[in-house]
């Protein structure tokens, strides 16, 4: 092992106004002003042997395509193997495109994101990681894990109240020689989702309001934000509104957890790194008939309507809304396949990456696309490395969600609106339990 060195940097990302922005299919929304700006924020972490490339920034996706650019561009520049960088997403639900798309509305009008604002992302990011990697000093690195979650009215399981959930706040810290916090990164599993479909400004959600909380105490510190297995979580069932005081309430609280992991964990100067990668095929999903699928579609509006009409409550419509909204887009995407409408996501996405990252005795594995929390929690027990921790919508997306066999038995918006099979989940965690124990000292 040898001593490390680090390099952290950080890129302003909003889009200008007027630029449309991703999330919530039904509603094309394109941006009138900015509330909070978008980052995109980098470590670069090299022991003399081995260097890796850390990358989150604020949006929903970035395409596996867009990732290999980058990756490309990087790699002679800077040296690096192109496995060792990785490139993630907070899957802010209140910033632009940039990636295909899965929304039947934009599909059917060709809409595709600002391809100014693509260009320039990408240069962006290279420009953010060259800089990071010539701006180094001698560091000190601490990895450890926090708790936060429902007992704060935080977030949980958006399926079940009572279900699976991964409250853990998993927090890596960077600090030069003279004991000054340089960077964080922070990982939660909760879609950035508490700003709603109503909005139309551009924000980070919660994850901009934990920024905030950590700058109060820490000024000048790059924060990182990962996402966590979230493909089955949120604050549905746990918040106490859809409103930026909501958002910051919940970004303080996890941000507050993760202060205290950053102040009580200990700082290393000298540990290995290791990074591997592989790419696994997994099957698309046979969809039913266009008959059975409208026939299905009527069913869940029908429900929707009932429900309104006997007043039901926030939640049950909402819940009952998402089943359409899943039918819904089964059908569509049985129309869009009818008419030859190519689906980027889905041409362009698979096979899928899983990627580990070692920090000396701790291992990041990163996903793309959005990941039941049950697939995470079981790839954590499963690891021969007692400090692991998942990343999702990292270097590229899916098309759809990864979903348990159970959530396709028990169909919703999750379950009909991913083109993916039952097993894929599975396969996923197998390969990465597998480079996992490759990477084990």
């Amino acid at each position: 092992m040898s001593l490390i060195k680090a390099g952290v940097s950080i890129t302003n990302i909003s889009p200008k106004k007027g630029i449309e922005l991703a999330g919530y299919p039904h509603f094309l929304r394109y941006n009138t002003g900015i509330h909070d700006d978008l980052y995109a924020s980098c470590i670069y972490l090299d022991n003399g042997k081995t260097k890796i490339v850390l990358v989150c920034m604020d949006i929903l996706f970035f395409s596996k395509v867009y990732v290999k650019e980058v990756r490309s561009r990087i790699s002679s520049r800077i040296n690096i193997p192109e496995k060792n960088i990785m490139i993630s997403c907070s899957h802010t639900h209140s910033g632009p495109w940039a990636s295909g798309r899965l929304d039947l509305e934009g599909l059917e009008k060709g809409l595709e994101p600002d391809k100014r604002y693509v260009e320039g992302l990408k240069d962006k990011l290279v420009k953010l990681i060259v800089d990071a990697s010539r701006s180094t000093f001698e560091a000190s690195v601490g990895i450890d894990m926090g708790i936060c979650g429902s007992e704060k009215g935080i977030g949980g399981n958006r399926r079940d109240p009572g279900g699976e959930a991964d409250q853990e706040v998993w927090t890596i810290g960077i600090k030069d020689m003279r004991g000054k916090l340089r960077a964080a990164l922070l990982k939660y599993s909760l879609h950035p989702t508490v700003i709603h479909e109503d909005s139309s400004l551009v924000t980070a959600d919660y994850p901009g309001y934990i920024r905030k909380c950590l700058s109060e105490t820490e000024p000048g510190m790059v924060l990182l934000f990962a996402q966590g297995t979230s493909g089955d979580q949120s604050s549905r069932y746990f918040r106490e509104g859809q409103s930026f005081p909501e958002a910051k309430r919940i970004g303080y609280a996890i941000g507050e957890a993760a202060k205290h992991v950053l102040d009580e964990m200990e700082y290393k100067k000298d540990i290995s790194l290791t990074a591997v990668s592989k790419e696994v095929n997994i099957k698309l999903k046979e969809f039913p008939t266009e008959e059975e699928a409208s026939a299905r579609v009527e069913k869940t509006r029908k429900a929707v309507e009932r429900l309104k009409k006997d007043e039901a409550g926030y939640i049950d419509i909402q819940n009952a809304n998402l089943k359409n909204l899943g039918a819904e887009c089964t059908l569509g995407f049985i129309r869009l396949i009818k008419k030859g409408i190519s689906i980027e996501l889905k041409e362009d996405e698979l096979p899928v990456e899983v990627q580990v990252i070692g920090i000396g005795d701790s291992r990041i594995v990163a996903l793309p696309g959005e990941i039941f929390v049950e697939f995470g929690l079981n790839i954590k027990a499963g690891s021969p490395c007692k400090k692991t921790f998942v990343i999702t919508l990292a270097n590229g997306c899916l098309p759809g969600y990864v979903c348990t066999k159970e959530a396709y038995r028990e169909g919703g918006y999750e379950a009909e609106a991913s083109m993916l099979t039952a097993e894929s989940g599975n396969i996923i965690v197998e390969t990465a339990l597998s480079l996992l124990e490759d990477t084990k000292e």
